[in-house]
């Protein structure tokens, strides 16, 4: 085991960016790779085996130019260049970066943070309908929420459509007070989160107001031709087979469309197909269609939402194979269930006769 001593310049205006909070990131790169940060009289030192030492100087590297760009380091940033340095890619952030959609309300730059993420945005822009499939906190509505204002704004598109199946989650709510548009809102909440952030809500009200941007429920699609126009469909995995092929039936010319779902989460009734499920199989090979498939490793909520969503990936899969543990970490598989037969009380009596 031979051990290397390497150098890296990191520009004091940028040190507590990149550091973070009481050393909090130096803390990750350390416990990961196994090495030895020293930072001391503006000079910062790796000290560590040769492979792990390389990797910490590289992803400091990174780092210290994501900085340079104006960006805030995150835990995430972090966690992201580690997982790509076991794969030799830490230089994709870079080019992740360069890749800006728009800015908010208030100046902060959207961009894709993980490979994941630039694939879907580029899917998107390349494609008349993309498909975004993944877990939760991966960005799947707000990069296309992001994308569809600015086409907007950029006169590719004179109207923007979102949509949701209104379906609830696990939760039965009776019947809401006011409006037809008052009970349909609680339920497209989150895209008027997105709109409100990225466009503001005065913008958003203005356009509205025009009916450049609807925001209804999919039932609301039924009959109507979408022309030029671009189009997001959210929670698709909440949608029938029959909703589906009635909403990609809808699109007209000069339309773009992106549908988003995570198929861990369906609120459909027990035994129901997903329409993303078959959207899926039956649409895969069409060339026209993009399909981008982000993973726990395109998280980009807080870390714990991330561990959340790995240890129910791997909670599914042992389930779906029949396995599961017990608290005891004892296998128990699926099969060997018994089934009881329910005796009725004179089934009962003459067996109780029968052992006398």
């Amino acid at each position: 085991m031979s051990l290397l001593e390497t150098k890296i310049d990191i520009p004091a205006e940028h040190e507590k960016n990149i550091f973070g909070q009481f050393d909090e990131y130096v803390k990750i790169i350390e416990k990961t790779l196994n090495v030895t940060v020293i930072a001391r009289n503006g000079e910062v030192k790796v000290i560590g085996e040769t492979d792990n030492a390389n990797k910490a100087k590289s992803i400091f590297s990174q780092l210290v130019e994501l900085s340079k760009r104006g960006n805030t380091i995150t835990e995430q940033n972090v966690n992201y260049a580690l997982a790509l340095s076991f794969e030799n890619k830490e230089a994709s952030i870079i080019e992740i970066d360069q890749n800006l959609i728009c800015h908010t309300i208030a100046g902060k730059p959207i961009k894709p943070k993980t490979l994941g993420q630039k694939s879907y945005v580029d899917q998107i822009r390349k494609k008349m309908i993309t498909f975004g499939v993944g877990p939760a906190g991966t960005g799947k509505t707000y990069l296309a929420m992001a994308m569809a204002i600015t086409a907007f704004k950029n006169d590719e598109v004179s109207k923007i459509i979102l949509t949701r199946p209104a379906i609830e989650a696990g939760e039965k709510l009776g019947f809401l007070p006011g409006d037809l548009q008052s009970k349909v809102d609680p339920y497209l909440r989150p895209l008027y989160d997105a709109l409100y952030q990225i466009m503001g809500a005065e913008g958003y009200l203005k356009n509205t107001e025009k009916g450049l941007i609807e925001v209804a429920p999919l039932a609301y699609m039924r009959g109507r031709t979408l022309d030029n126009a671009f189009i997001i469909l959210d929670e698709a995995q909440n949608t029938t087979p029959a909703q589906m092929k009635m909403f990609l039936t809808r699109i007209g010319f000069g339309s773009k469309v992106v549908v988003t779902g995570d198929l861990s989460q369906k609120d459909l009734p027990s035994g129901a197909q997903s329409g993303l499920d078959v959207a899926i199989k039956v649409l895969s090979k069409i060339g026209d269609i993009g399909f981008s498939f982000l993973t726990g490793q395109d998280v980009v909520r807080h870390p714990l939402v991330q561990k959340i969503v790995m240890a129910y990936e791997i909670y599914e899969t042992k389930q779906s194979r029949g396995t599961v543990r017990d608290s005891g970490s004892n296998k128990v598989e699926a099969k060997s269930i018994k089934s009881y037969k329910v005796r009725s009380p004179k089934q009962k009596d003459k067996r109780n006769k029968g052992r006398k």
